[in-house]
């Protein structure tokens, strides 16, 4: 069985993953319903898709974090980081040619490890609240990580925002990113394994694909948690 789900950024889609395929489809769009930004088309017109890699400094386990830079044809660049998939930067070009950072962040990651209101991250395993950290499947209780007063908010105190993620494939114009959250963590059933696809396509779209298998039945809504100033990086 497999069962589809399309998302603009930052709203939610609830979903029971009975021992199936789940495929999520969330795509950038400034928090409005058109899927692209747009910009000055003549921008770099002649340049190539491109995808670079740099050392971004060592989570709190020791793990090594990377910075991947996507760009496109236009211009167009993002910087995604394999701690917590989080999107760092997200450059446009503008009306006046000159590319503006739109997304809210942090320069090193440092930044990122202290508390943050999930800047630019892929949230998981279930994005927003849990009232009271507990739910009922199948006749079961189960008693989340609180992290929001009495609730579970996001996954929990180490969410997919919390973790590194393992780099599958980079490409000229997408990132493949893999984690697999054990049967148990931060309180959840079944050993969820989880793909997400970010695609910087040619028309200054940035596309976010999730897709998601578990062994057992759990909760499971998967989104992405960037922050947007339209007016560009500020002071």
């Amino acid at each position: 069985n497999k069962v589809g789900v399309r998302n603009i950024l930052g709203a939610t889609n609830t979903t029971m993953i009975r021992r199936q395929l789940v495929k999520a489809v969330a795509v950038v769009s400034l928090g409005i319903a058109t899927a692209y930004f747009t910009g000055c088309e003549s921008m770099n017109s002649s340049a190539k898709s491109s995808v670079t890699k740099t050392d971004f400094g060592k989570a709190p386990d020791g793990q090594s974090v990377e910075l991947y830079t996507l760009r496109n044809s236009k211009g167009m660049e993002a910087q995604i980081m394999t701690y917590g998939g989080i999107v760092t930067s997200l450059k446009i070009p503008g009306k006046n040619g000159k590319l503006d950072d739109v997304v809210l962040g942090y320069d090193n990651l440092d930044g990122y490890l202290k508390s943050t209101p999930y800047f630019g991250a892929l949230v998981g395993r279930y994005g927003n609240r849990i009232a009271n950290a507990k739910f009922v499947l199948n006749g079961k209780e189960y008693t989340l990580a609180r992290n929001n007063g009495e609730n579970s908010l996001h996954g929990g105190l180490k969410g997919f925002d919390k973790v590194v993620w393992k780099v599958v494939k980079a490409t000229d114009n997408s990132l493949e990113l893999q984690y697999t959250s054990k049967d148990g963590e931060e309180g959840f059933p079944g050993n969820l394994n989880v793909t997400a696809v970010y695609t910087l396509t040619d028309d200054n779209g940035l596309r976010l694909d999730y897709t998601a298998t578990t062994d057992k039945d759990t909760h499971c809504n998967l989104t992405q948690h960037s922050y947007f100033n339209l007016a560009g990086k500020g002071d």
